[in-house]
């Protein structure tokens, strides 16, 4: 309980009721945010109203029926003042249940006022107090009032009428009454199962305490400059350096944020009256405790204040609310300030967020027409036509026309009109399908998984649940972020890669200990991976080369040719084009690592499946379609991504790894003639035993000697293995001594682990993380358990036998900031990435370092 001491001051001798005052024992932890943060602002001497905190424990207390000692907290106060209560949890951003103010208003104090500040204002004070109460604390429905539109003496009078009538019982009068229900309802409301729900979906553990503060009420409103408000120093959105809020004469808590145009701004406008206007002084004030604030509680504030007869008081402060980019901004801001360290920079960004900087958003609080939700694969948004095809997203960039492409699902001849396209939408796919891979990999938004929508692609119509159709023509938006698709052109907020973000990077870089790569598969991907400063390549996908108009006819051309010798004569005319995509990509990344992996697809992925295309086909290869025909139908396989694929084709068709390795090899030296020497990085995918990687090693050496013979020109190169198999992680012994390093694609290997196919795990994949089957999507998030012991036993059996072999990791999770702690820990020396995710990886990677050297101080 409380007691008073000789001197009047409060002696804390409760653990459950605490006045707040500058030595006070209050934490987060056992009284929530909001009590810490006004102790905090006591002890900056600022002008905050009388407070008394009630403990996580009290709280619960009162949800089970056990009162604290009211008249001692109300002992606290003059018998005069008004109170108001506000939640109080660990985390100020879990919430809590709404803040009641004015308590202690009866018809006295209604009296009484009504002398003081006049009967309107009074009025105003009583009616707020009733309607809060009764739909919070008696639990009225709202609508009962309704009928209620004067908030003066008539409409206090109404709404008291209304309140008798709906209880059958006048309003209670006695304040310590009113403070114990008030008390009682929103420690219940804590514990309800909406309450519960609504912060477990913010991240707060189930069972997340509530303190509860109560403070002497300042009202708002009187005779004098009276009102609220609320004001920080920074702009939310762009986080630039701005007086931002608003401020509401004659009002209470945070009227002024939905008033409209009778709310004023802080300073001065263009756009209207302001509080630095009307009332200067109480301006200045209030900026100088924020700049205190900023400076003490190393943060950027978010100020609730009052200002009563032109003085001010501060009710509350809070975490200014920001988008990524402003919390970037607002991070380096400080560090460079001098107010916080820059690794402490670092960790207070999320990785995730990054995401957001590097692509167009919709700029928050604009209006949404959403048609449905499907899986956001590839981050940002982008507005556009919508075509059905690859060849009309060609027409359509063509003309400058900006155009989203939708697809039942996308395969490799969609990649084009991928390109082509500012977005993707398909009905079916997954986290790691073909369209959010690519997606991921140029940069562009794309959401899969859409199965809400029906999709008549031969009609060339998408009809939405609502029943509206879209056609060819209409305008679509896709949010890759949230995974809606929105009719219409919402306002967007562009990209931010901007000096704060150059600088937290090379924060980042100079804390992280594991590498970054990016994978890219055409120059433009290497010309981004070099924005992001990538550390080099680490997977290059060779087969999407394969897919340009021009060389895909001479791919089929290959396909069929019946002998070594007619393949190897297309190969030789694929081989300078091949050279071409090589030596740019060598030159591109300016003597960084370039991964290259050997072709991996099945053949027959770039063998038309249409009648149409078959025609097409047959007549660009002068044979009769029946030929055609026959020869799509005997290279079609039962499981194709189990098939004749990677390294089962380099053994048996050596001629396409022949070609591809004379092409690098070329390239390096073209490349090497201009600057740095190039070293370039092959690798053999899906490898699962130590003969295949003898047999194509064996030729690839081969090829790299008749190079260096005929260019009379040594150069060096590093051969490695995919290991994408759970045979070659458990062989990686075996393998590890005929290579230079193991980059181990998670992709397959989560497919291969699981016997899930990637493709079409969105279908039921969130009914089974909701069901509790899986904690995550294993396509997403890696699987440290199941998969993740495979790595290990790879790690550990590779490195047993060759300590000093490079080891990464360049599946999709290489860019997950949860996946890249495990890599970390298991001691890969680098993960590969999309190059838009690479600055997530690098800013996870940094915090993951700087966690882990602040353990250490710690220890």
């Amino acid at each position: 309980m409380l007691r008073a001491n000789r001197c009047g001051a409060a002696v804390q001798n409760d653990p459950y009721i605490t006045l707040i005052t500058a030595e006070a024992p209050v934490t987060a932890e056992t009284h929530g945010g909001r009590a810490k943060c006004l102790q905090r602002l006591v002890r900056l001497d600022m002008p905050v109203p009388q407070t008394v905190a009630l403990s996580f424990a009290a709280v619960q207390d009162i949800a089970r029926g056990q009162m604290p000692d009211i008249p001692r907290i109300l002992g606290k106060f003059a018998a005069t003042d008004l109170l108001c209560v506000r939640p109080s949890s660990e985390d100020p951003d879990w919430g809590g249940p709404n803040a009641v103010l004015n308590i202690g208003m009866n018809d006295a104090r209604y009296d009484e006022l009504s002398g003081t500040m006049g009967q309107d204002a009074a009025a105003a004070l009583y009616l707020r107090f009733v309607q809060i109460y009764a739909i919070h604390v008696a639990r009225l429905d709202p609508d009962v009032f309704d009928d209620v539109s004067d908030d003066g003496p008539a409409g206090l009078s109404a709404i008291l009428r209304a309140y008798e009538d709906e209880t059958d019982e006048v309003f209670p009068q006695d304040p310590g009454e009113q403070l114990v229900a008030v008390l009682r309802s929103m420690a219940r409301a804590w514990d309800g199962t909406t309450a519960r729900l609504l912060r477990k979906a913010k991240g707060a553990p189930e069972e997340a305490g509530l303190g509860l503060v109560i403070q002497r009420m300042i009202p708002g409103v009187g005779q004098g400059e009276c009102g609220s408000g609320v004001l920080q120093l920074v702009d939310p959105v762009t986080g630039l350096p701005q007086v931002n809020g608003r401020y509401l004469s004659q009002s209470q808590g945070r009227d002024a944020l939905g008033a409209g145009a009778s709310a004023l701004f802080l300073e001065k406008d263009e756009r209207g009256p302001s509080l630095e206007e009307l009332a200067p002084d109480a301006f200045a004030d209030l900026k100088a405790h924020a700049a205190l604030m900023r400076e003490k509680l190393r943060e950027e504030m978010q100020v609730e204040f009052v200002i009563q007869n032109g003085e001010v008081r501060i009710l509350d402060g809070v975490r200014t609310p920001r988008s990524p980019r402003a919390g970037v901004r607002i991070a380096v801001r400080l560090a460079e300030d001098g107010i916080i360290p820059q690794q402490e920079a670092v960790m207070r960004v999320d990785a995730h967020s990054l995401n957001e900087l590097m692509h167009r958003q919709v700029r928050p609080g604009a209006a949404r027409d959403v048609l449905t939700t499907g899986i956001g694969a590839s981050p940002g948004a982008a507005t556009g036509r919508i075509v059905f095809t690859a060849a009309e997203a060609q027409a359509s960039a063509a003309r400058g026309e900006p155009c989203i492409l939708v697809r039942r699902e996308t395969s490799p001849e969609d990649v084009r009109g991928m390109h082509a396209a500012v977005a993707v939408l398909t009905e079916k796919g997954g986290m790691t399908s073909h369209a959010a891979v690519i997606g991921r990999g140029l940069g562009l938004p794309c959401i899969v998984g859409a199965s809400g929508m029906r999709f008549q692609t031969r009609k060339k119509i998408l009809t939405a649940p609502d029943g509206r159709d879209f056609r060819t023509g209409d305008i679509l938006t896709i949010d890759g972020s949230s995974g809606q698709v929105l009719a219409g052109e919402p306002e967007m907020l562009e990209a931010a890669l901007d000096d704060s973000f150059q600088t937290l990077m090379r924060w980042a870089d100079a804390a992280r200990d594991i590498g970054i790569r990016a994978n890219a598969d055409t120059p433009e991907d290497a010309e981004a991976a070099r924005k992001f400063d990538a550390q080099g390549i680490g997977l290059c996908r060779t087969e999407h080369m394969f897919f340009e108009p021009g060389r895909l006819t001479m791919m089929r051309e290959m396909i069929f040719a019946q002998t070594p010798q007619g393949r190897a004569a297309v190969l030789e005319r694929l081989l300078p084009m091949q050279r071409d995509d090589f030596t740019q990509l060598f030159r591109i990344m300016q003597g960084q690592p370039v991964c290259i992996r050997l072709f991996d697809p099945p053949l027959h992925e770039f063998l038309p499946t249409t009648r149409t295309g078959q025609r097409e086909l047959a007549e660009a290869l002068d044979l009769p379609v029946s030929d055609v025909e026959r020869r799509v139908e005997a290279m079609s396989e039962y499981n194709p991504m189990l098939g004749l694929r990677g390294v089962r084709l380099g053994v048996t068709v050596p001629e396409i790894y022949d070609m591809q390795a004379r092409a690098i090899f070329e390239a390096t030296l073209d490349a090497s003639e201009e600057g740095a020497p190039v070293v370039p990085e092959v690798m053999i995918p899906l490898v699962s035993a130590k003969r295949e990687v003898e047999l194509v090693k064996s030729r690839i050496d081969a090829v790299a000697a008749a190079v260096a013979a005929e260019r009379r020109c040594e150069f060096d190169y590093r051969l490695g293995v995919m290991v994408e198999t759970p045979r070659a992680c458990l062989r990686a012994d075996e393998i590890a001594p005929h290579v230079s390093f193991l980059s181990f694609g998670t992709n397959d290997l989560t497919q291969m682990t699981y016997g899930l196919s990637r493709d079409d795990a969105g279908r039921f994949m969130s009914a089974y993380v909701q069901k509790g089957v899986f904690p995550e999507d294993p396509f997403h998030v890696l699987d440290t358990e199941g998969v993740g012991e495979l790595l290990w036993l790879g790690v550990e059996r590779a490195r047993g036998e060759c300590p000093g072999l490079t080891l990464s990791v360049c599946g999709e999770h290489g860019g997950n900031p949860e996946s890249i702690a495990f890599c970390r820990a298991a001691g890969f020396d680098y993960v590969s990435c999309s190059p838009y995710r690479v600055p997530v990886a690098r800013l996870a990677a940094a915090q993951l370092a700087i966690a882990h050297q602040l353990g250490d101080a710690d220890e």
